[in-house]
């Protein structure tokens, strides 16, 4: 009997880890982490500066049209997915959100995307 209840104990451990495994992978989903950037503010050191999400909003660029049909630009902005964020400056990131998919790997790279 304490056979039968030992071996009951390990598979519901291994039940158990797995079922969690498979949570903790499907929570992610394909949603790469993404920052709202201004291409144009690249900077050896830093990478690209962090601007506000409102900026990247429309897809790929931060342009909209004012009063009187003028293009009006506020930063040339794009989503860049999977980067290193500090200090206001992601790094080490691509622009190609089927790219960060691809190449994601076990879990989540981060949380959210806090561009000001």
């Amino acid at each position: 009997m304490a056979e039968t209840r030992r071996r009951l104990r390990s598979s519901t451990v291994v039940l158990g880890g797995m079922g969690m495994l498979a949570a903790a992978l499907s929570a992610c989903g394909s949603d790469p982490d993404r920052r709202c950037v201004d291409r144009d503010s690249y900077d050896y050191l830093n990478g690209y500066k962090v601007v506000a999400d409102k900026n990247c909003k429309s897809g790929s660029s931060g342009s909209s049209y004012g009063k009187g049909g003028k293009k009006k630009t506020s930063a040339d902005a794009d989503w860049y997915y999977d980067a290193d964020v500090s200090g206001g400056w992601a790094d080490d990131g691509t622009f190609s959100r089927s790219e960060a998919v691809d190449r994601g790997g076990f879990g989540c790279s981060g949380s959210g995307s806090g561009g000001g």
